[in-house]
């Protein structure tokens, strides 16, 4: 199933999102966590979510990035609806169009820096050696494409998680947390080779930070409190 073109999305947004409303179950409670979130991001922009522990950032970063369906609400990426394709339809949009880098960087300890850049394209039965040393040689280790993830240090796993990101030339790239584990002086290092690297290649940037001073560097931040965007 292909996903739906939105003939009424705004034609400047490359990311719309309209009214998502998001609740989890604890216990007894029931925790709204998106109540009523609506938002635009345009094609090239480096926007920041921001907000307190709990306030419900990563779940929106989740919901606008096709990793978890909203109770009501939708989202528009570059005119199609995210969330009335079927899985494999989305699983796909995913892999040709969004990259991904988290706090934790997610590679695997058995595969080398290089074939833990490769797996996206492989997925999508595009992997490209060439292209993927590339990218590891573009974020600083061309020198290191051979090595297991626990002979780098925190700064290079995060590196190879970017170069993993980049791998299918993604148009938009969500981050969460990106140096939320690494001390300060790594974690703007990384900043800066994502803000660089974005920039360089006209890459849409969403990044969940608690880091206000992190944040000021982006085009917009947006602050999430209480489940709602701030005025």
């Amino acid at each position: 199933m292909e996903l739906a073109n939105a003939g009424h999305a705004m034609p400047e947004a490359q990311l719309v999102a309209r009214d998502l409303r998001r609740s989890f179950q604890i216990g007894r409670r029931r925790i709204e966590v998106l109540r009523g979130v609506s938002l635009e991001v345009q094609q090239g922009e480096a926007i920041f979510l921001c907000g307190a522990s709990g306030a419900g950032k990563t779940t929106l970063l989740y919901t606008l990035a096709g990793l978890e369906r909203p109770e009501s609400g939708e989202v528009e990426f570059e005119g199609r609806q995210l969330y009335r394709a079927g899985e494999s339809a989305l699983a796909k949009l995913r892999n040709q169009k969004m990259g991904f880098v988290f706090q934790g960087y997610f590679l695997l300890p058995e595969l080398t820096a290089l074939e833990n850049v490769m797996l996206p394209g492989m997925i999508g039965r595009r992997a490209a050696k060439d292209a993927c040393v590339k990218s590891l040689e573009a974020v600083g280790l061309g020198d290191r494409i051979n090595h297991l993830p626990p002979e780098l240090s925190g700064g290079e796993q995060q590196r190879v998680a970017i170069a993993r990101a980049l791998t299918n030339d993604p148009a938009i790239i969500f981050a969460d947390e990106p140096t939320g584990n690494l001390d300060s002086k790594t974690g703007e290092a990384i900043m800066d080779l994502l803000f660089d690297l974005a920039r360089a290649h006209r890459k849409t940037l969403v990044v969940v930070t608690h880091d206000d001073d992190l944040a000021r560097r982006g085009d917009r931040t947006l602050r999430i409190a209480d489940g709602l965007l701030a005025a």
